[in-house]
């Protein structure tokens, strides 16, 4: 097995009145994965944010803009402050979170808007058909990421059950979705697991690790906001 990328490459805008519901509605066939992927209506998921690097495709290191919903807009932000959470572990891949504060706020418009973040006392059941997306690889040993950005519809996994592919790895800060022919591969890290409450996109997981060969057939872990949402509002109220 092989870790995704630690680090975050896609940042994801902060919380608005109007969180989490989409001018341009996404279409989701249920069936879609990101290995081999289904591209996504563009500016359908507009709070997916692709960091730069000047030059090039983000490989999580210096950052010098930002490309929000697919390519349906972009903005340059300068270099943003980095909030890494203290608790994050590379061995264990814990606490697998990042915050960015961008230099300038970011303009919200029909492509450009906030996903919403749940309660720390949410709960998203086993069975909860959600969605992720990113610019990640459509297949493990593939030498390019896509130009468009992908979606994937997957189901929720209970810890226990997720345990039993991956073991006493999963702990209570992961939550896994998938092992249904669809998977997050090398290059989503650090994206959006979004699921539905009171019509609401809500941002559940954050992409972490998986399988080293982006197997469809085993879960995909992912940082459990609920979990780190005690963090993250601290973070928030001091900046």
């Amino acid at each position: 097995m092989a870790f995704l990328w630690l680090l975050s490459c896609w940042a994801l805008l902060g919380t608005a009145l109007s969180c989490g519901v989409p001018a341009i509605h996404p279409v989701l066939s249920g069936l879609s994965r990101i290995v081999n992927g289904e591209d996504a209506v563009p500016g359908s998921w507009p709070w997916q944010v692709s960091l730069q690097v000047r030059g090039g495709f983000c490989p999580c290191g210096g950052y010098s803009g930002w490309r929000p919903g697919g390519g349906a807009a972009s903005a340059r932000s300068g270099r943003p402050q980095v909030f890494k959470n203290p608790k994050f572990s590379m061995l264990t891949v814990r606490n697998d979170i990042t915050l960015l504060k961008l230099a300038t706020p970011a303009q919200f418009s029909q492509t450009v808007s906030a996903v919403c973040l749940p309660s720390a006392d949410d709960d998203f059941p086993a069975g909860t058909l959600c969605a992720t997306t990113g610019w990640g690889k459509t297949k493990y040993n593939a030498l390019k990421t896509p130009d468009k950005l992908q979606q994937a519809a997957l189901p929720l996994l209970s810890n226990a059950d997720c345990k039993k592919f991956w073991g006493s790895k999963i702990t209570d800060v992961m939550v896994c979705a998938g092992a249904s022919g669809v998977s997050s591969c090398m290059g989503d890290s650090g994206g959006p697991l979004v699921c539905q409450k009171d019509g609401a996109w809500t941002l559940v997981g954050i992409v972490s690790w998986g399988s080293g060969t982006c197997s469809t057939s085993s879960p995909g872990v992912y940082a459990r906001v609920t979990e780190l949402m005690p963090w993250v509002q601290e973070i928030l109220a001091a900046n």
